[in-house]
């Protein structure tokens, strides 16, 4: 699982392990804030739930080519983009708040942000989060699929590195590719439009598209149905009715009125049953950086698709229900190592 963990990711891979899979381990990649600083979460919360031995590898620093310079240029031209994660400009203030850190140095860690606790161990050193995709893939041929809730930097990079990487995965399943809410970004609230940006496609566009163009046996996209699964007060209520580290962490620090992106693309990541309505298409990424879609996603059918566009499914419609009480179970009772048939 590839994600730019923070203090509540733990939600995804805890509904991943209710839902049965076998988490091989955990990958890091700069998204919402630099990439150690996620590693560091994803060490942390593991440790909170006795999980350490599912092993966390570090992943790329810097998306393919975008930097903070380059996204604020563009947005000069194009307009602003309500959330683009580390790639904001730095915020000291929000840091001494306990955000995690934007801009500026991109190595320094602010342990105010970890709420769950900072980590006593530390990511592995053993090899990087892209050779041990490889390697696993490898080792697995069609066995292992891939989650990915950040920006695709890793994957783009393991793709480039071995040209069979993509094909021995059994498939990936991507919490991204929003399609065009251009009207939202118009008439609806700077929090409609933040919900609907396609932040992980938008931090490293190139990384997208060689992502998408890669000939994974199956590739899905969990992309605007993760806009509909809310945690709404209730819900925290709901989950914090039994009590645990996770649930109280999920309860005080879950910003109320979000969206469950990550955690949604891991219910269909454990039990792709939950979507109730999907079609296939064929996708590509514009990565013409003087256009105004930039980093966006884009379908067709197959006879107006373009020579290196990959067909993937693409999921409509989830059963709310259920992807909520996947998640809220997962928290609730949370797998430990001792409970697991895997790890180190």
């Amino acid at each position: 699982m590839d994600n730019d963990w923070e203090t509540t990711s733990f939600a995804p891979f805890l509904t991943a392990l209710h839902g049965g899979v076998d988490l091989l381990g955990l990958t890091s990649i700069t998204g919402d804030t630099w990439e150690p600083q996620c590693a560091l979460h994803a060490v942390a919360t593991l440790e909170v739930g006795n999980l350490s031995c599912i092993p966390v590898y570090e992943g790329a620093l810097w998306p393919l080519l975008n930097t903070v310079e380059r996204a604020e240029a563009w947005q000069i031209v194009h307009g602003a983009i309500t959330f683009l994660g580390a790639l904001r400009p730095e915020n000291i203030t929000a840091e001494a708040e306990g955000a995690d850190p934007t801009g500026g140095n991109p190595y320094r860690i602010n342990k105010a942000a970890f709420y769950e606790g900072f980590p006593s161990g530390r990511p592995k050193t053993s090899t990087n989060a892209v050779n041990f995709m490889i390697e696993t893939v490898s080792k697995y041929p069609g066995c292992v699929s891939i989650y990915t809730a950040g920006p695709l930097t890793n994957v783009a990079l393991a793709v480039r590195s071995d040209p069979k990487f993509a094909s021995l995965a059994k498939e990936i399943v991507i919490m991204g590719g929003m399609l065009d809410r251009s009207l939202v970004r118009a008439i609806g609230t700077l929090f409609d439009a933040q919900i609907f940006s396609d932040t992980n496609f938008l931090i490293d566009p190139e990384a997208a598209k060689i992502t998408l163009n890669a000939d994974f046996s199956k590739i899905t996209l969990v992309g605007d149905v993760t806009s509909q699964v809310i945690a709404t007060q209730e819900f925290a209520d709901e989950v914090f009715e039994v009590k645990n580290a996770y649930t109280e962490l999920f309860y005080n620090h879950f910003n109320k009125g979000y969206p469950l992106w990550d955690e949604t693309a891991a219910a269909v990541f454990a039990d792709p049953s939950v979507s109730t309505n999907q079609t296939t298409v064929y996708v590509d990424v514009d990565t013409a950086y003087g256009s105004p879609t930039y980093g966006n996603l884009r379908v067709y059918r197959e006879e107006l698709a373009p020579p290196n566009s990959r067909e993937a499914t693409y999921i409509l419609d989830v059963d709310t229900e259920r992807v909520l009480q996947m998640i809220k179970l997962g928290v609730q009772y949370p797998k430990s190592c001792a409970s697991l048939s895997f790890g180190n």
